[in-house]
């Protein structure tokens, strides 16, 4: 080999190696997200999302050294968007349930809270499910809640009316063209009772956790046997060790969410 092949052949390998280094130094993970669950996710003055959900991929991300590349899409379009590739994981609010699991795997679980019913007060609803009958219940299309009312509340008699979004439902609830509605205690919290608008209603019935439709927590959903899961793990126990978890908990919530 002569001289000019032997530099041209280092020029090419130094090529090389710096789009690997670039490349890994530039490494994006897409993470998919409905901004319109607050206080999880959702969307701020300036169009920016914000929340807990948000904050954790941010940690996660820092932790694994890529960059989060959010991608909205509406709640029931995450799993289906995980399995055409569109993104390389769902971070938002996804129960891990049996269900799920059969068509995806997940991260361990990140945070736990039971559902609740939220109604009127006032509004006669007593013995659950006895009394919705002739009620219209409002829940967020493709989650456990809507599962779970189809299964147990549409049998006994009330109507089952789904939505895109909660905070579509939360809307027909104040409008009053819904009796109540059935989500996530702290969606309801911060999306409802806290608000002034919300004062009129309350939280009616027990706590709802059945593991079967509402699972072991949120955990954030990826690929069937993709390995992205054990690194997500791994950043999740670092982040909950050198106390940036608690960090952003502290920053939504005054008690602890993460559960057992």
């Amino acid at each position: 080999m002569n001289r000019y092949s032997t530099l041209k052949t280092l020029g090419l390998a130094t090529l090389v190696a710096f789009a690997c280094t670039a490349q890994a130094a530039d490494k994006h993970l897409r993470l998919g997200i409905e901004a319109a669950y607050p206080p999880f996710a959702y969307k701020t003055p300036d169009n920016q999302i914000q929340g807990f959900d948000y904050d954790i991929g941010q940690a996660l991300c820092a932790e694994m050294k890529v960059t989060c590349e959010w991608k909205e899409v509406e709640f029931d379009g995450l799993i289906p968007s995980l399995k055409v590739r569109k993104i390389d994981a769902a971070l938002s609010s996804v129960s891990i349930t049996e269900e799920r699991l059969k068509s995806v795997d997940f991260s361990h679980s990140y945070y736990r809270v039971p559902a609740k019913l939220v109604a009127r007060t006032g509004n006669g609803i007593d013995s659950i499910p006895a009394d919705l009958k002739g009620k219209r219940i409002g829940v967020q299309r493709a989650t456990n809640f809507d599962r779970y009312a189809s299964e147990y509340f549409e049998p006994a008699g009330a109507e089952i009316v789904r939505y895109g979004t909660q905070n579509e439902v939360f809307l027909d609830l104040l409008a009053g063209r819904l009796d109540a509605s059935l989500a996530g205690s702290i969606a309801i919290e911060e999306g409802l009772l806290k608000k002034p608008e919300g004062s009129p209603f309350q939280f009616v019935g027990p706590n709802f956790s059945e593991e079967q439709y509402f699972g072991t927590g949120a955990g954030i959903a990826v690929r069937k046997n993709d390995p992205l899961a054990a690194e997500l793990n791994k950043a999740l126990a670092a982040i909950r060790a050198n106390g940036t978890y608690e960090q952003i908990r502290k920053k939504y919530f005054d008690f602890d969410i993460y559960g057992d």
